[in-house]
């Protein structure tokens, strides 16, 4: 594990990593987490009652929305054209929740590991958007990244 934090400069000051010199190549990163809600919320998920509609169809909309705006929201993330952003989101009966994974690709210099949190949140917190009216006590939990590939730091995978 690498003890310096890159997004500093010599003086502490915040700045964008410059990935001009590092080669493209492959990289990906999958990240997960779930939205954790009551027994009768998950019901009414799964019985398409929710009055806002598809709810798993617009969070995964919204994850892969939110991958592509990255840079946008993440001040020092550089913009980079994703080759592939895909959403998993599978209700869940014990305890009741939607987990959620998100699997992001590019051909680049850097890696998308930010990609893949930004879409995996976003997605969570279209569910609980989508479902507030009746659980407001619903929680995302577990947010992380469990996998990742290419680049100079080589392969990770959550233990």
């Amino acid at each position: 594990m690498s003890r310096k934090l890159t997004h500093f400069d010599a003086d502490g000051a915040a700045h964008m990593v410059d990935v001009s010199a590092k080669p493209a190549t492959l990289r990906r990163a999958v990240a997960a987490a779930h939205v954790a809600m009551q027994p009768e919320t998950l019901a009414l998920l799964r019985a398409g009652g929710a009055a806002k509609g598809d709810v798993l169809g617009v969070a995964r909309l919204a994850g892969i929305m939110a991958a592509k705006k990255t840079a946008d929201l993440i001040p020092l993330c550089h913009p980079l054209p994703l080759s592939k952003v895909a959403l998993d989101l599978r209700p869940a009966e014990d305890p009741p929740r939607v987990d959620i994974t998100a699997t992001v690709s590019t051909t680049g210099p850097t890696g998308v590991e930010m990609e893949a949190l930004t879409a995996v949140s976003v997605a969570a917190l279209t569910v609980y958007d989508m479902l507030k009216a009746v659980d407001r006590g619903m929680a995302v939990e577990h947010l992380r990244l469990t996998f990742k590939e290419g680049g100079a730091s080589g392969r990770y995978e959550a233990g």
